[in-house]
């Protein structure tokens, strides 16, 4: 995920260890996008754009799902509890109140910040997985 503030650009990487950590519980790639989206838009100040390779974050504003989940009482189109509501709510809060533009950017297709951002979290996660003694490779996804 990477930010572009009208000022510049932003790359967000995020390790498993230590959103693991933080949150106490399993940690999904779909929890870690969305939290590394709600760093982002916390940290960045005025305008921005999202670009993310995530389509679960980006559909959530593009088709507007959270408007739904807000009028259903945060149930999703299965009757079933939106997953990552703790995630969800802060994020559409500050959106509510921003300018805030996302758009979709396919993963691990010559985008530069992409890339960069993919870069950037494959070694978070090396040195977190060496820090903690475990044994194995972290590879970006094909």
């Amino acid at each position: 995920m990477f930010a572009e503030p009208r000022t510049g650009r932003l790359g967000v990487g995020r390790a498993w260890g230590s959103l693991r950590q933080r949150s106490g519980g399993a940690v999904t790639n779909q929890r870690m996008e969305i939290t590394a989206v709600l760093e982002a838009v916390r940290t960045l100040e005025g305008p921005l754009e999202v670009v993310s390779d995530s389509k679960y974050v980006i559909n959530c504003f593009r088709d507007r799902w959270w408007e739904g989940w807000l009028r259903t009482g945060w149930i999703n189109g299965k009757k079933q509890p939106v997953v990552n509501r703790d995630l969800w709510e802060p994020l559409i809060e500050i959106v509510q109140l921003r300018k805030i533009s996302f758009r979709w950017v396919k993963g691990h297709s010559g985008d530069p910040m992409n890339d960069l951002v993919d870069r950037l979290a494959l070694e978070a996660a090396r040195t977190q997985r060496r820090r903690q003694g475990i044994a194995g490779t972290v590879r970006s996804p094909a």
